[in-house]
């Protein structure tokens, strides 16, 4: 289906187009859907205790969470391609929902299986964000948008793993038992879902031009006759096949670690449930950028090499995953864990983006066919890993070790991805018309701070933001490693913000500085973790031992010192080498790369 109008750039901050509606809905859809699959996974130590699941029990629903996902995204993408993405969310999103407040109802194994393999229908949400955004983005920024809007859904199921232990401790604080309590949790989220299905509906559209009803009714795309037979379009298409097994080393893992890795960090390095939730959530939330990352690597890729170019990514972006989950299934070290996990994270969600900058360009007539067959890939994955944790022969940390050979050999299969010199020549001059209609439609923003001119790809201050975010990011873990001592300091002073502020400082250093260092929303987080260093230089000032911890290895002059640097990177921006400045050009738009471009923008 050939889609006119499409977004040539994305303006993260408008929701005036129907294609930033529709972005920004996808993704915060995408994202509610991710939080109520995995909201049970954190409350799993909880729920083991009260039901007495054995390991095998606690396996198989595990493999019962993704399983059913499978036979949802195959349906899912052909229904895209019939009726639309619009209604089909809704749809989901509403029905969705009902087994993620039913499982508050199971109080026997049995029972919780059977909730938990219908939660997983709700992760069909991945297949209608991916093809929303792709038929709403010109191929010069589709790749960052597939990415970006994935990525932030899949940001879901790291800060479920933060937010559902403090919603459970919420409900336990209003004074309800801990079996009550992880069930209200889950109502929550539910009913959240719901609502959000009531709001796509009437805040999206189909295509840039209307809804499918009404363009059919006038004859401006193809009737619903004329996409039956897209899904044995797709399923012939070999290359659709590959991307299926590739999507399974990334997504699958990523659906894994998600479901396991709280309980890995209780069972392996002895943490309590609020600390692992803590720990397992930063490795959901490296989506904040990491998928992101991937999606604008792969449009730069794309406009240098051109499909090919994009498959060569895909390559180097799963080999380097495999080999960074085989070393994290050796660290037997918190600190050290938790920084190679960040790493390990870093590139399974580089992968998926790089896997969807190349979905689109695979056959147009069945986009929502080939969306869901590799979607469902990642599911399969997952199912897959979910038989290797669930053996009792086989420990946790070795069933990493045999997951990450796994990927590692997975990504030779990106080589044999192979595009006809039509479909380069096609794709190629789809691209140069995009960028061609971006430069007539471009204008100056209304209002910005300024941008200091940059004329080198590397300067000094990109040099300090990266090196400072690095130890931000460092700080961070050490901030994990003492949260218990953190919160016994704080003595039960700040009432219900008790628990929320030491996790504001976890999330604020160890995000924040993981952010800072690859320059994306600089100026935010520099402004965030401002806010902690000053509280920080507070507490040297004034001798207080309330927050001690706060000001570890640092002096009064030291925290000034790195709260005016966070002040001047907020002030001046990120610099050059930053992921903030592939955005601005729309990550892979030629035209907004070279020196003309720098000087056009004011610089980066």
């Amino acid at each position: 289906m050939d889609v006119k109008n499409k977004a040539t750039r994305i303006e993260l901050f408008s929701l005036r187009t129907p294609q930033m509606r529709a972005f920004h809905m996808a993704w915060f859809a995408f994202f509610l859907c991710f939080f109520a699959w995995f909201g049970i996974a954190p409350l799993m130590a909880v729920v083991r205790e009260e039901l007495g699941l054995t390991k095998q029990q606690v396996g198989n629903t595990i493999i019962a969470s993704v399983a059913i996902t499978i036979l949802a995204r195959f349906v899912i993408g052909w229904l895209c391609d019939n009726v639309g993405p619009r209604k089909c969310y809704t749809i989901l999103l509403m029905l969705g929902s009902l087994p993620v407040m039913g499982i508050g109802l199971a109080h026997s194994y049995e029972t919780f299986l059977l909730f938990r393999l219908g939660i997983g229908v709700i992760g069909a949400s991945f297949v209608i964000t991916q093809y929303h955004t792709s038929v709403m983005f010109a191929p010069n920024c589709v790749g960052t948008a597939n990415a970006t809007s994935a990525g932030w859904g899949n940001l879901g199921g790291g800060v479920t793993q933060m937010v559902m232990p403090l919603v459970f401790a919420a409900f336990v604080g209003l004074g309800y038992t801990e079996v009550l309590s992880w069930r209200l949790s889950m109502v929550t989220a539910g009913a959240v879902c719901f609502l959000t299905g009531i709001a796509y509906f009437f805040f999206t559209q189909d295509l840039p031009d209307g809804n499918f009803k009404e363009l059919r009714e006038k004859g401006l795309i193809q009737g619903a006759e004329k996409t039956r037979g897209t899904f044995l379009l797709a399923a012939r298409d070999r290359r659709v096949w590959m991307l299926f097994v590739i999507y399974g080393a990334c997504f699958g893992v990523e659906l894994t670690i998600n479901n396991i890795a709280a309980l890995y960090y209780i069972d392996f390095f002895g943490l309590g449930l609020k600390s692992a939730g803590l720990v397992a959530g930063l490795f959901g939330l490296m989506n904040i950028f990491a998928r992101t990352t991937g999606g604008i690597i792969g449009d730069k890729f794309g406009a240098r090499g051109g499909l090919r170019g994009r498959v060569r990514w895909l390559f180097i972006a799963l080999f380097i995953e495999g080999l960074a989950l085989m070393v994290f299934s050796r660290m037997t070290v918190l600190p050290v864990a938790i920084g190679t996990m960040i790493v390990f994270s870093l590139f399974v969600q580089m992968s998926e983006g790089a896997t969807y900058s190349v979905v689109p360009f695979v056959n147009k007539k069945a986009l929502g066919s080939i969306a869901g067959i590799v979607g469902a890939g990642g599911n399969m994955g997952a199912v897959a890993a979910g038989f290797l944790f669930r053996a009792e022969g086989i420990t946790w940390p070795n069933a990493l070790l045999v997951l990450g050979c796994v990927v590692f050999l997975t990504s030779f299969v990106a080589l044999l991805v192979r595009f006809s010199e039509e479909d380069e020549k096609a794709v190629a001059a789809e691209h140069s018309e995009a960028l061609e209609h971006r430069a007539r439609s471009a204008r100056k923003p209304r209002f910005e701070l300024p941008r200091p001119v940059v004329g080198r790809r590397v300067t000094p201050i990109a040099v300090l933001r990266i090196y400072l975010g690095i130890a931000l990011a460092i700080k961070g873990i050490y901030f994990i490693m003492n949260l218990d001592a953190l919160e016994a300091q704080m003595g039960g002073s700040f009432g219900p913000w008790q628990d929320v502020i030491p996790w504001f400082v976890v999330l604020a250093h160890a995000v924040g500085g993981a952010c800072l260092a690859l320059g994306f929303a600089t100026r935010f987080v520099a402004a965030v973790n401002a806010i902690v260093l000053g509280g920080a230089a507070v507490v040297h000032l004034t001798g207080t031992t309330t927050l001690e911890v706060l000001g570890a290895n640092l002096d009064f002059q030291f925290a000034m010192l790195v709260l005016m640097t966070l002040l001047v990177i907020f002030w001046q921006g990120a610099g050059g080498f930053s992921l903030d400045r592939l955005l601005r050009g729309e990550g892979g738009d030629a035209l907004a790369q070279g020196a003309e471009g720098a000087r056009a923008q004011g610089g980066a």
